[in-house]
């Protein structure tokens, strides 16, 4: 039984269970600890009189003042937490970084954020890590300062970084421009572009011209930015194209920006969505309206996640290395934390999957 004090339970300890079996302290401490200094026989002794005494383990803070090391990397996200287990681009971030991380003894604690914006600044400053990762924060959010604060190894994903901090990022601007051109190269010239949240406080509907000079994310600035390079190298009118602003990724936003779009007077021949889950949704709301996909509209995503592949028809997209991102992300981040050498910034190529999705408008043909 474990032992009283008075008439109240007393917590065991590591001495505890040291008196209990007569050796020392630091025997005990090495069960858990350093279990290459026992033999198996005694280790298990010693585990067997512990969970007798109800000792659950050495406390987590203790052990990492011990030892140095968390075990752990907190990655910042700027939406909710279902969206880390919903969102496919997410997800294959995510498997990558624990991909590297996990056969270095290290787990991933998800901060989740709210509202388009980052985690609570006090939940990053408490958490019990060995180093940050940050994906898709906005620019100087709360949390990106805690953060930089904290002094731990950091890796921004998806961000611009200070100088000196290591980043990992795809090419977004060149994305962005190899799929406009290959809707011009189709001989479309009225194109509409669906995009998820500019910058914190959720909104849904057409994004003018002072919401669109504060973009708050450096990649969806990026993105955007080759989507005008494109248009204006054609001649375009960049300041007359509709950009409709969804309040998350997803497609039941991305549908119902789709069905405001199409259902005016000059309606777009194209759809540019920033995200598959986004033109997922766009291609949902064309068969709603009626519209063949791609007779009456061509539509193109951004990610080539899984599900791009298999939808009716199949979509045009731009593929970005989703895994390897979170991959890169693991390996500078168990860099700095190691103290070796690490390349600051990394930029992944990007490349245009032509699929089913896209064909010249039908005035062309």
């Amino acid at each position: 039984m474990p032992p009283r004090k008075g008439d109240e339970l007393e917590r065991p300890t590591l001495d505890t269970i040291a008196h209990e079996l007569g050796v020392s302290r630091a025997t005990v401490s090495n069960a858990y600890n350093r279990p290459d200094q026992l033999s198996a026989a005694l280790r298990e002794r010693i585990l067997a009189a512990a969970a007798a005494l109800g000792y659950a383990g050495p406390h987590p803070a203790a052990r990492t003042l011990r030892t140095g090391r968390a075990g752990a990397v907190g990655v910042l996200l700027c939406d909710r937490l279902s969206y880390a287990f919903s969102d496919p681009a997410a997800v294959l971030f995510l498997d990558g970084l624990a991909e590297v991380l996990e056969p270095e003894g290290v787990g991933l604690l998800i901060l989740p954020g709210m509202e388009a914006a980052g985690p609570v600044p006090e939940l990053v400053q408490a958490a019990v890590v060995d180093g940050l990762v940050t994906y898709c924060l906005p620019d100087d959010d709360p949390a990106l300062v805690a953060a930089r604060e904290r002094g731990l190894p950091l890796v921004l994903v998806d961000h611009g970084g200070r100088r000196g901090e290591a980043t990992v990022r795809v090419d977004d601007p060149g994305g962005g421009t190899g799929i406009i051109r290959h809707l011009l190269d189709l001989g479309h010239t009225r194109l509409a572009i669906v995009c998820y949240e500019l910058g914190p406080g959720r909104r849904q509907g057409l994004a003018g011209a002072d919401r669109l000079r504060t973009i708050a994310f450096d990649g969806t600035r990026e993105r955007l930015g080759g989507y005008r390079t494109a248009l204006a190298a054609a001649g375009l009118d960049w300041p007359t194209t509709p950009i409709y602003e969804c309040d998350h990724n997803g497609r039941q936003p991305g549908r119902e920006a789709a069905a405001e779009l199409l259902g005016g007077r000059r309606r777009p021949t194209a759809i540019v969505a920033m995200s598959d889950e986004l033109a997922m949704g766009v291609l949902e709301a064309a068969h709603d309206t009626g519209l063949e996909v791609p007779r009456h509209l061509s539509v193109v995503g951004y990610d080539d996640t899984p599900g791009a592949a298999v939808t009716t028809p199949p979509l045009t997209t731009v593929r970005q290395p989703l895994r390897t991102k979170g991959e890169q992300a693991g390996r500078r981040l168990l860099a700095l934390r190691d103290g070796r050498p690490v390349g600051r910034s990394r930029r992944l190529p990007t490349e245009v999957v032509v699929r089913a999705s896209t064909a010249p408008p039908r005035r062309a043909r």
